[in-house]
């Protein structure tokens, strides 16, 4: 495949649904050469075509990854993750398994106390928190929201196949950024992949 057509699955799996156009210009290509790749990326269907109305006038054909575009960016070791998840609950039961998830939960507040320990205000904390999860494989960024709260925003999850069968590892990860953040501070999910987000995103407020 194509270093560009590597670039535009990279931006519709970061920027959501995207026309041909705004593809175009994101690349510095025209938006015919966009859509010359889109048509040959959709042969192998990776993404796939829609219209969307933006405003008055007709509908715009837009792009969006298809499940096979989704799967370029695979959830790490995931039949054998699965495969552990099964196990621990069969031999262990669900008690087995809240120990296993508490445990994991344990080390990750390790690793983000130190990648957060030099963090002076909220902002810089959450940017930490972007850094050390971009690092594990979720593509995640800090951003101001258009209210002026904090987001977490991540466009990947690379644990999503065992999250899909055990959301004790979502929740896990829910109360650790709020703990990692520090008191007096609320995390509230806006966005979840498991409910067809096409993302994970968190809103950071104080309390």
């Amino acid at each position: 495949m194509s270093e560009r057509a590597e670039d535009l699955l990279y931006l519709l799996k970061t920027r959501g649904p995207q026309g041909a156009q705004a593809l175009g210009e994101a690349l510095g290509m025209t938006s015919m050469g966009a859509r010359q790749h889109l048509l040959k990326l959709a042969g192998e269907d990776l993404v796939t075509s829609f219209e969307r109305r933006e405003g008055v006038g007709r509908p715009k054909q837009a792009w969006r990854l298809t499940d096979k575009g989704h799967g370029r960016f695979p959830d790490r070791h995931s039949d054998l993750t699965l495969e552990l998840i099964s196990s621990v609950r069969e031999l262990y039961g669900e008690e087995g398994l809240t120990r296993l998830i508490e445990k994991r939960e344990l080390q990750a507040r390790a690793v983000y106390d130190k990648a957060l320990e030099e963090a002076a205000t909220l902002e810089e904390k959450v940017e930490r928190l972007a850094e050390q999860r971009n690092k594990e494989g979720y593509m995640a960024r800090a951003e101001r929201a258009e209210d002026g709260s904090l987001m977490l925003i991540e466009d990947h999850c690379p644990i999503c196949a065992a999250a899909s069968i055990c959301q004790g590892f979502c929740r896990a990860e829910l109360h650790l950024f709020e703990e990692v953040l520090g008191e007096g501070v609320t995390v509230a999910r806006t966005d979840y992949m498991l409910e067809g987000g096409r993302r994970c995103a968190y809103r950071i407020m104080p309390d």
